[in-house]
């Protein structure tokens, strides 16, 4: 006797089972956080990879290419932000006496304004230097404590960097069988590829830009706010915001209001123009989230995995639909919900046109579409 479970037993089962798989994956994020990134640095030199074998290399070398690809992209990244966190904690200090004496006139003013010592004087403990630029400090500690996983993700990247061969193989003997699964991780791959690489390549530009207006404006640290600005591309929606606070907070210190006005207002420029305008033109369609999707994954990557997971939040968040929604045929009516599209036309129907028409396609050979339908010839009506 079958008795189904009442829907609020249901949906409380389910609740209860997310809530435990959400606590299991936060305790060990420290694994997936640097797999998943292993995972999408492999994905998105994977086209070096198939260069190579459309020329005909052995396995055994394109695979060795392909992970020292993976390797000089992890080498570059840590280097550059090793060497921004020293100089960031070189230029701190100096600005301490100056940030100390802002404090110390602004709470003067709220004084006057009315507001009482206690609060005036729990505010200024809570700015120092440090405090002023934290955010800078969290996400290069963030990037810089991937060194210490760095063993890890090397050894990952090379496996499955010679496992991709095999695996391709796999999936395309797997496409027989599960051609909805195959198509949603080739659908996650490419779009994944797609924004990391535009993402880098934009990131790049836009932190070249920065880097040399702010040296020319008497910024200190250009160098350091300029490999912020590449790092925070890859964080949807809120990365601008991340980027700016920092060299907009050091210019006010050592120039004054109009210094800090003028960095705020080349860093909006130079956001709108590439960033809003021109990348999401090579973008496409790749990412296929809507801004509300893509920001509640923000925040929902970021408090399961840290800063690593606001760094991956897309390729995540594009992984999780791929699996939930693309590969089941049941689910995909929650496309249009995710992506912001409008759902894809459905196909023509099939023209049965008249005896003579279909006696003539059958006469002449021509091909009849073996996906839509079977193998074995249809019965004769006529």
């Amino acid at each position: 006797m079958n008795q189904q479970l009442p829907r609020i037993a249901l949906v409380l089962l389910v609740a209860a089972s997310l809530t435990i798989t959400l606590g299991g994956a936060r305790a060990i994020s420290d694994i997936i956080g640097p797999t998943v990134l292993a995972l999408v640095l492999t994905i998105t030199v994977h086209p070096v990879r198939r260069r190579l074998v459309r020329r005909g290399l052995p396995e055994w070398l394109v695979s060795l290419v392909t992970v020292i690809s993976v390797y000089l992209l992890l080498l570059g990244v840590t280097v550059a932000v090793m060497y921004s966190i020293g100089r960031l904690a070189a230029l701190i200090p100096q600005y301490t006496e100056d940030l100390d004496q802002y404090v110390a006139d602004v709470g003067a003013w709220l004084e006057d304004l009315g507001l009482g010592a206690d609060q005036i004087q729990a505010m200024a403990d809570a700015f120092d230097a440090g405090s002023l630029v934290g955010v800078a400090t969290d996400i290069f500690g963030a990037a810089l404590g991937l060194v210490s996983n760095l063993f890890f993700i090397v050894t990952v990247a090379l496996f499955m960097a010679f496992d991709t061969g095999s695996l391709g193989r796999g999936l395309e003997r797997l496409r027989e069988l599960k051609p909805d699964l195959v198509a949603a991780l080739d659908s996650f791959a490419t779009g994944t590829r797609t924004y990391m690489g535009v993402s880098a390549v934009f990131g790049f530009i836009v932190a070249v830009i920065d880097g040399v207006v702010l040296y020319l404006m008497g910024v200190p640290g250009a160098f350091v706010w300029a490999v912020l600005a590449f790092v925070t591309n890859f964080i949807p929606n809120i990365g601008f915001v991340i980027g700016v606070i920092p060299p907009a907070a050091i210019a006010l210190l050592e120039g004054g209001p109009s210094l800090m006005l003028a960095v705020i207002a080349v860093y909006c420029v130079i956001n709108f123009v590439i960033q809003s305008i021109i990348q999401p033109r090579y973008v496409g369609d790749a990412v296929g989230l809507t801004p509300t999707i893509t920001m509640l994954s923000l925040v929902f990557w970021a408090w399961l995995l840290g800063a690593l997971g606001a760094l991956l939040a897309v390729p995540l968040s594009l992984l999780v639909r791929a699996l939930l929604i693309e590969a089941d045929p049941g689910a995909r009516w929650a496309l249009p919900l995710v992506s912001g599209r409008p759902p894809a036309d459905p196909p023509p129907p099939e023209d049965t046109g008249d005896a003579g028409e279909a006696g003539k396609a059958e006469d002449t050979g021509d091909t009849v579409d073996t996906m839509a339908r079977p193998a074995d010839p249809a019965p004769q009506g006529h």
